[in-house]
């Protein structure tokens, strides 16, 4: 569900982009061409321009292997997260779910349990962002800020018409924007 969407933030924080020359339609085409064209002006050897070309093929298959593991990290935390919400209020996550599409917040869901439910999604979230300082993915300075709102967060996600916020695939309607 993804109540309050820090992971992907805290995940890809850490990430390096590396550019691998790859063209969208050749698959390395243009990487390829501007290779040989230095090979045959003498500016580079054959065995630097393989030696380039393994070099790029082996970081592509790093951050293949990131982006795997990434995004089955955000989906064991919806997973997490949905259950957690389910069971704090106490309804099927079924039912959450079509009560949140047909409009209703988490908050008029949860009722009574409202403060639990924030309650229990804070400390979820705060042992989440705990665990990436403890893994060397965030700074205790970079924790201190995400920790500083978010209860605010939390709250605002919990009142949100048809779940807005609660993550790409999660209980409600919460997109790809910008993760906490």
């Amino acid at each position: 569900m993804a109540a309050v969407a820090i992971t992907i933030a805290a995940l890809t924080a850490g990430s390096v982009g590396v550019a691998s020359a790859h063209d969208a339609a050749g698959k390395g085409a243009a990487k390829t061409t501007v290779l040989a064209d230095l090979v045959k002006a003498g500016t580079i050897t054959q065995a630097q321009s393989d030696a380039i070309t393994k070099k790029f093929d082996e970081v592509k298959v790093a951050n293949d292997a990131n982006r795997a593991a990434d995004q089955a990290a955000r989906e064991a935390h919806r997973v997490a997260e949905e259950a957690l919400v389910a069971t704090t209020i106490g309804i099927d996550a079924a039912t959450i779910k079509t009560r949140l599409a047909a409009g209703e917040t988490l908050a008029a869901i949860a009722g009574a349990k409202k403060d639990a439910l924030i309650a229990a999604l804070v400390a979820f979230e705060t042992k989440e962002i705990d665990a990436r300082v403890t893994a060397g993915k965030l700074t205790a300075a970079e924790a201190t800020t995400m920790k500083a709102d978010l209860s605010a967060h939390v709250t605002a996600a919990v009142n949100a018409v048809g779940g807005k916020g609660f993550g790409p695939k999660g209980m409600g309607k919460g997109g790809k924007g910008k993760r906490h």
